[in-house]
């Protein structure tokens, strides 16, 4: 087990606690026996303060991060997330790698459906942009439900490029995954390549709409048209 972080970091965390919102995010979040968040803990920050903390220990080292990803309080995790957005967004090549690796190797702390939206186009879709990408398909093909969300959320840096053809893939390669958070990913996403071209994500539903979850399929379908939503939740299922 890693060490406790910079005491800074810790006690700046600790001195927002809200008990009283912590309750509504342990709920929220699903904390519950069975839930897909069972045993996770909050202290009650707001994402505004967590990401005021990240300006604030902007300089944190990567060891501090790690021990941040090992707390047991669901917004030091988060902090040390948007850490690493951040301070990939400004690093050189090898402090990229680094952030990049270390990432990978602790998707084990990088759960829940929140962790992974905020930090995995900012560091593994932002890495890969100009890289082989195979990575996503393994990601995709595992059986933790927040690696497969990762492999599939990562690509909205690639849709920020014009970049399609990942999201497409692994949408189709996820489009059956059981779990609907799952579904509610690979909807966002598609809804997202439609916002950039919406011919593209229509020749997708053309092909798959029949077999996909009603959850993806209405996520996907936001910014169509009236008439072009009708069309495709009538489609006859398979």
């Amino acid at each position: 087990m890693a060490r406790s972080p910079r005491p800074g970091i810790e006690r700046d965390l600790h001195a927002l606690a809200n008990p009283k919102r912590a309750i509504d995010l342990q709920r929220f979040f699903k904390t519950g026996p069975g839930g897909y968040g069972e045993g996770d803990r909050f202290l009650g920050l707001t994402m505004p303060q967590v990401r005021q903390l990240a300006r604030t220990h902007g300089a944190a080292s990567l060891k501090d991060i790690e021990r941040l990803l090992e707390s047991p309080w669901h917004e030091a995790r988060t902090l040390a997330l948007v850490l690493m957005v951040n301070q990939y967004a400004q690093a050189s090549e090898p402090a990229r790698r680094a952030i990049y690796r270390l990432y990978l190797a602790r998707t084990d702390r990088i759960n829940n459906w929140d962790l992974v939206d905020v930090s995995a186009p900012g560091v593994v879709g932002a890495h890969l942009l100009m890289r082989q990408r195979g990575v996503l398909r393994r990601l995709a093909r595992s059986r933790n439900l927040w690696e497969r969300r990762i492999a599939m959320v990562s690509t909205a840096a690639f849709i920020r490029n014009d970049q399609f053809d990942d999201t497409l893939a692994l949408a189709d390669m996820l489009l059956t995954d059981p779990h609907d958070l799952m579904h509610k990913a690979v909807g966002w996403m598609l809804r997202e390549v439609g916002k950039r071209d919406e011919k593209m994500l229509r020749r997708f539903l053309d092909r798959h709409a029949a077999r996909m979850p009603r959850t993806a399929l209405r996520y996907a379908l936001e910014r169509l048209t009236p008439r072009q939503r009708q069309h495709y939740m009538t489609t006859p299922r398979t």
